[in-house]
């Protein structure tokens, strides 16, 4: 018999133009239609503060020990599902909901300048296309400075890379709430397909031990 997976998926809160977070809107759908019988959703709404995030995300990997967490946001740019494939250390300038940015910019002092995902985004986003040819999926390794990308890179690293970031469009635009849902469940169901491959661990290996080498030398 197959154990039981558990995966986390957030989203956020409402900032700036955005006054309703499709991102929280998305995740909340997808906890409706679930991600089957053999994995454990659980779903958590980010502030939009860095030193929220700073407690938050430690806080959710000790107490779920998930196989996956998947961050979720929204760009106002986005007409697509967009799988972000890595996270970066520094450049956050811009001030979070307290009006709040880090002094020294970075998310994790001395931190490696830019993490990967275990995921290969390429290859999810190809298994996405060739099962739903209809939704629109596509892969970014620039995931815009801001709390979406500060949150992704504090998950790499503190899950030695087992985490993913989706950006999503706005309500409305070419998406509905069910739309948002069903195209993260769709994306995500691939990710955990992806991560069962025996390739797939040997990747993770890798990144755990190479997270311990950087760890070693600070």
């Amino acid at each position: 018999m197959a154990s039981r997976k558990k995966v986390v998926v957030t989203g956020f809160e409402p900032f700036g133009e955005h006054a309703v977070n499709s991102s929280w809107v998305a995740v909340q759908e997808l906890e409706r239609l679930g991600l089957g019988d053999s994995t454990d959703l659980h779903i958590c709404e980010v502030p939009v503060e860095y030193r929220a995030v700073q407690s938050l995300i430690p806080a959710l990997w000790q107490q779920h020990q998930p196989q996956l967490v998947i961050h979720v946001g929204v760009s106002g740019l986005a007409t697509a599902i967009t799988l972000e494939q890595c996270g970066r250390n520094e450049g956050y300038k811009r001030p979070d909901n307290c009006r709040f940015s880090p002094d020294s910019q970075c998310c994790v002092e001395n931190g490696p300048h830019c993490l990967d995902s275990v995921l290969d985004m390429e290859a999810v986003c190809r298994r996405v296309r060739e099962s739903h040819p209809g939704l629109p999926v596509t892969v970014s390794k620039d995931a815009g400075r801001y709390l979406c990308d500060y949150t992704y890179y504090s998950s790499l690293f503190l899950g030695h890379g087992r985490a993913a970031f989706i950006h999503v469009p706005p309500l409305g635009k070419h998406f509905s709430s069910l739309d948002l849902g069903t195209a993260l469940q769709v994306v995500i169901r691939e990710m955990l397909n992806l991560l069962d491959e025996p390739e797939q661990a040997e990747d993770i290996k890798f990144c755990f031990h190479k997270h311990q080498e950087v760890n070693a030398d600070k």
